[in-house]
């Protein structure tokens, strides 16, 4: 059965993606937000894009430093990615940021300078590309990942690995709004329908 779409929640019907925290550094300060309005874009060079919106402290860290990380968590954190997307880390004294007003651990990047939030499932570091008029207009990001990991547990061998053995704490995180998520489900395959006759 069909049922109209209030258009301004229309975003809700595509928005259960992994949600992702970007975090970003640049002049000594850090800064980690959640993400819901993100996805990949291309596979060589692999590109992903993300919404920054104009208000947030992280916005400013990626233009200053030209860089970004897709931190991709996972359900155990849920109440700090919640966190992490409610609160501005403008809010914070000069000598705190995020991760260390919510306990966070991280770890260094590999190719950039923004830090890697502990716990996630996978992680891509970002150089920006440079498209001011989607930047200003629409708070578009286009990065080129150049460097990528995965916690081997949930990822492997290209492919996500979760099922009924995988534990449900380390399935990604997907946002709708107003504080709900959804976790991703169990992994399955299917065979593409018999092509009908007379197609090639």
């Amino acid at each position: 059965m069909r049922t109209a779409v209030d258009l301004p929640r229309a975003y809700r019907l595509l928005n259960h993606g992994p949600t992702v925290l970007v975090s970003a550094a640049h002049g000594g300060r850090r800064n980690i937000m959640a993400a819901a309005w993100n996805m990949a874009l291309d596979f060589a060079p692999p590109k992903v894009a993300v919404v920054i919106d104009k208000s947030t402290w992280t916005r400013e860290l990626v233009e200053a430093s030209g860089q970004f990380a897709l931190n991709v968590p996972c359900r155990a954190q849920a109440a700090a990615t919640l966190a992490l997307g409610q609160r501005s880390g403008r809010d914070l004294p000069a000598e705190q940021d995020k991760f260390a007003a919510h306990g966070l651990s991280h770890f260094a990047a590999s190719r950039i300078d923004a830090p890697l939030l502990d716990g996630c499932v996978a992680w891509l570091e970002c150089r920006v590309l440079d498209e001011v008029h989607n930047q200003q207009k629409y708070d578009l990001f286009i990065g080129e990942v150049v460097a990528a990991w995965a916690d081997s547990r949930v990822f492997a061998d290209g492919h996500w690995r979760i099922g009924p053995e995988t534990d449900p704490a380390l399935h990604t995180l997907h946002y709708v709004a107003g504080g709900h998520f959804f976790a991703i489900g169990d992994a399955f395959e299917a065979q593409p329908l018999p092509a009908p006759q007379g197609y090639s």
